[in-house]
């Protein structure tokens, strides 16, 4: 015969307990954006996403072929953790011209992505209860990667007052005695702006006052700018700091391989083992087929990035130009990456149907549900009262999604 508790055991088994950190997870809301508009796509409806940070264009047509002659050589089996030596001494001799400073291939590692890459120094720099500096506006990630190294997530508004950029006195505000590492990004996403050498430089003056505080260069876009061939870096202006400075970049937005998934970083050795040993015990390794395209991207295609650049400064220009017909809308013009930061505010608060749009999160969800067009919102990154749009597109898809946003707000009381 079977006992009360047995039979209540098999009726209604115990539930799973979700960790604590997996219970502060969110998907992205970005790739959320990105499935609903796909979504909508397969079910026959002309959506325009301009959500995804993804280039448009294809993977560079030697980079395909290094690829697939290394799946023919039979390079297809697991790689060091590390990456690849010849992909790690192809990245330090690039980092070493760029910067002017010597690096060694030990103080490079590659892994499934920039992104995996950034969670994987977190994971090794972060300890419980430490600070982050984030500059808001951020992509949208950072926050919950910062969490999920039991790290606090210290956010540094730069709003339109500072150019949306750190000042040396907005970062003195956010440092305390927990502060471990600053994030820095540029070309930033969202906003494509870049810092120049001489705010760098009074960043540095600030860092200098406080020696156990590191830094995470993100870098991923650091070869897609108007201004210059290589956007400038707080090494250029601060060598001082090399032995805090973890570098973060990747194949996905330069060589158009976001599917590709291979990023790396470059620093300290200490800091660079720590994450290779992370990666060894979670993703193995990077793919050996996208680590031979990467290498090719980085030895041979500075004359495609280049024709790239000169495209999306072409499509940059055509549609900051469509965004200024839009009345009320305020548009950052980008210096490099592949995005526009739309001021919304003179909308918010207004009616849509009878319905309040209190945030940049209804604006999107009324552009993608009624206008068919897909937007990240603003809040997503730190700021509210903005829209990021990604321009790598074709700039008629462009045009139109512009026009949609407009016949959308002109509907406003």
């Amino acid at each position: 015969m079977t006992s009360s508790k047995e039979s209540t055991a098999g009726a209604n088994p115990a539930a799973i307990s979700l960790a604590k950190r997996a219970q502060l997870l969110k998907p992205s809301p970005i790739l959320m954006l990105a499935a609903r508009a796909g979504e909508m796509k397969a079910a026959g409806k002309d959506v325009i996403s301009l959500s995804i940070g993804e280039p448009d264009w294809g993977t560079f047509d030697r980079i395909k072929e290094a690829a697939i002659a290394s799946i023919r050589k039979g390079q297809t089996k697991y790689t060091p953790s590390s990456g690849i030596p010849e992909l790690r001494k192809a990245v330090a001799a690039q980092a070493s011209a760029d910067l002017d400073m010597k690096f060694d291939f030990t103080e490079v590692t590659v892994s499934s992505g920039a992104k995996f890459v950034l969670f994987a120094a977190l994971q090794a720099m972060v300890d419980p209860g430490d600070e982050v500096i984030l500059v808001a506006p951020f992509w949208a990630s950072y926050t919950t990667m910062v969490e999920l190294a039991d790290g606090v997530p210290r956010i540094a508004i730069c709003d339109e007052d500072t150019n949306f950029k750190l000042t040396p006195a907005i970062l003195e505000k956010a440092i305390t005695p927990k502060t471990k590492v600053l994030l820095l990004n540029s070309p930033s996403n969202p906003t494509g702006l870049i810092y120049t050498r001489e705010e760098l430089a009074a960043i540095a003056e600030v860092l200098r006052k406080y020696p156990k505080i590191a830094v995470i260069s993100d870098d991923i876009y650091n070869r897609l700018c108007f201004t210059d061939k290589l956007a400038p870096h707080l090494l250029h202006v601060a060598p001082d700091l090399r032995s805090r400075v973890v570098i973060l970049n990747g194949a996905s937005k330069t060589y158009s391989m976001t599917g590709w998934r291979i990023g790396w970083a470059i620093g300290p050795k200490a800091v660079i083992t720590a994450m290779s040993n992370y990666q060894s015990q979670s993703v193995s390794c990077a793919s050996a087929s996208g680590q031979y395209g990467a290498l090719e991207g980085v030895l041979n295609c500075d004359d495609d990035v280049a024709r790239t650049v000169t495209v999306l400064k072409d499509k940059r220009d055509f549609l900051v130009a469509e965004l200024s017909k839009v009345p009320g809308l305020k548009t950052v013009v980008p210096e490099g990456a592949f995005y526009l930061w739309v001021g919304i505010k003179p909308y918010l608060g207004k009616k849509y149907k009878g319905e309040v749009i209190h945030g940049s999160a209804d604006l999107c969800q009324r552009l993608l549900e009624d206008k068919l067009v897909a937007a990240v919102p603003g809040v997503e990154f730190g700021l509210e009262g903005y829209l990021r749009l990604s321009y790598a597109l074709e700039k008629e898809k462009g045009q139109e999604a512009i026009r949609r946003l407009g016949a959308l707000v002109a509907e406003f009381t």
